[in-house]
């Protein structure tokens, strides 16, 4: 029987089918439709999360809030989400991001309605720890688009979609005073005015959820159970994608530095507007202004990361790539210690600006690392490595922003010194084939692309071809070794012990 005719793209593509090239302005099916309902998607629920700590000096007088009935409801808006990411790298593995960014964004959504009834501190912080859930729809935006898109432009994707869904941490510190003043301007008291403010994220949250079921679509070639059913993808069983993720320590180091550069941004967003408006004596609309030029920077700075860690690994492959990341978290971390430091409002906007940016680009350059570090359990791994950016907010609020043991400032002071630590760990990432920050790759047998892809496979599974989509994905990876390596590589008189592989 002749085998069907080859799918066209609108994009070029490589051989599983992902985009060899970024097209911003595009919204071409599959790969940059899915790339646009999956930011418009983490944007709505970061809004949502988000929502309340530019009305928190309303909300504290409606409520009786206290100092650590704020702290605790901030930790409780990002806890949420700690174990909900490390779930959901898993429902991606197993069912696909559509499916599963869908149903947890659908799941939320009450949630964020019913803040409309909040009643007292504690009702306060139940509904904000169940709408930080949401903020594990961050796993399914790195799974999609790192199965849509190339090595050569995954940095670039996987920045872009993140960065501008983060954007919404920085909108919402807008979006929200500016809701609150519309409607108490059209007669509503107040502490009314902030509770029907909330339909509005929930709305767009609710309808970014249907956009996706119904515009979107798992792989370039087509959805999860389309393609089990078909044959074109194996089922694989939880048992061996948990195994395979858990004990690559590569993951667990990114989930570590990702918790005090994208955990670092989830503290900054909970306390940034009180923080100024307390320390400066600011108005709840100048104090939220300047809190959203700290969200608002991830329109270019996360996005830059991503642009970054490709170009420096197209020229200088995966040590490229993890000495760049170090680099610029470290810089954060100066950054984030002088923001602690200075005592005028404009030189804090300055340096506020500054650290943003350095802080989020990590963010970026983080995930120009992560899709390499397994292929069989790519979900678990983003998982682990966001839930990771959890971790370090929920421990950050509560050493240094949890009551009154110390000040905004000296907590912000000694945020920057833990940034700067726990980049330090990079340092420990290696990668055989490739090579580390201090390392170059290992010499000899064993060591290519294919073997540390394929390792993830039994004899028995590659027997049946479980392991294409590893194989071509070793294939395409093979420019992280960095141009030099790549060019003698491709001259070298064994070259062909390892052609490109045909599966």
């Amino acid at each position: 029987m002749d085998s069907p005719p080859p799918q066209k793209f609108p994009l070029p593509v490589d051989s599983e089918h992902k985009a060899t090239e970024f097209r911003l302005f595009s919204a071409a099916k599959p790969h940059m439709r899915a790339f646009h309902l999956s930011w418009v998607s983490f944007f709505a629920c970061f809004v949502s999360t988000f929502a309340a700590p530019p009305l928190i000096p309303i909300i504290r007088d409606d409520l009786n809030l206290t100092a650590t009935d704020i702290g605790n409801a901030g930790i409780a808006s990002v806890s949420g989400a700690v174990f909900a990411r490390v779930a959901m790298g898993s429902a991606c593995d197993l069912f696909g991001p559509r499916l599963a960014s869908a149903s947890l964004i659908l799941l939320t959504a009450p949630a964020v309605f019913c803040m409309s009834l909040a009643s007292s501190p504690a009702s306060f912080l139940v509904l904000r720890f169940l709408i930080g859930f949401s903020l594990a729809t961050f796993v399914s935006t790195q799974f999609w688009m790192s199965s849509m898109f190339s090595p050569n432009v995954v940095g670039t994707a996987n920045g872009m979609a993140g960065g501008w869904g983060n954007l919404g941490g920085g909108a919402t510190q807008l979006i929200m005073p500016f809701v609150f003043a519309i409607i108490r301007d059209l007669g509503a008291i107040k502490f009314t005015a902030w509770r029907i403010a909330f339909f509005i994220p929930a709305l767009f949250q609710t309808l970014s959820a249907f956009a996706v079921i119904l515009f979107g679509q798992d792989m370039p070639d087509g959805n999860f159970k389309e393609l089990e059913k078909e044959g074109d993808k194996p089922e694989d069983e939880f048992s061996k994608v948990l195994y395979h993720g858990v004990t690559n320590y590569r993951g667990w180091i990114l989930a570590l530095t990702y918790g005090y550069c994208f955990g670092v941004e989830l503290t900054t967003d909970n306390i940034i507007a009180e923080y100024f408006y307390d320390r400066f004596d600011l108005n709840l609309h100048t104090a939220g202004m300047v809190a959203a030029s700290f969200g608002l920077a991830n329109l270019f700075s996360r996005p830059m990361g991503g642009v970054i860690s490709d170009v420096v690994g197209k020229r200088f492959g995966m040590r490229g790539r993890l000495w760049t990341l170090w680099a610029v978290q470290t810089i954060g971390g100066v950054l984030c210690v002088i923001l602690g430091r200075v005592g005028s409002l404009g030189a804090s906007i300055a340096v506020m600006i500054g650290f943003s940016i350095f802080c989020q680009a990590a963010c970026g350059l983080t995930f120009g690392v992560v899709p390499f570090v397994s292929r069989r359990s790519l979900g678990l791994i983003s998982g682990m490595t966001g839930g990771g950016g959890n971790v370090g907010a929920v421990l950050t609020q509560l050493i240094f922003f949890k009551g009154s043991r110390y000040s905004k400032e000296t907590g912000i002071t000694l945020m920057g010194v833990m940034i700067i630590c726990c980049s330090l760990p990079i340092a420990l990432i290696y990668f055989p084939q490739w090579g580390g920050m201090f390392c170059s790759p290992s010499a000899g047998n064993g060591r290519t692309e294919e073997d540390y892809y394929l390792s993830e496979w039994s004899v028995k599974e590659q027997e049946s071809g479980f392991h294409q989509a590893s194989a071509k994905f070793a294939d395409n990876s093979r420019r992280e070794r960095g141009r030099r390596l790549v060019a003698s590589a491709d001259t070298s008189p064994d070259a062909e012990s390892h052609p490109p592989v045909r599966v």
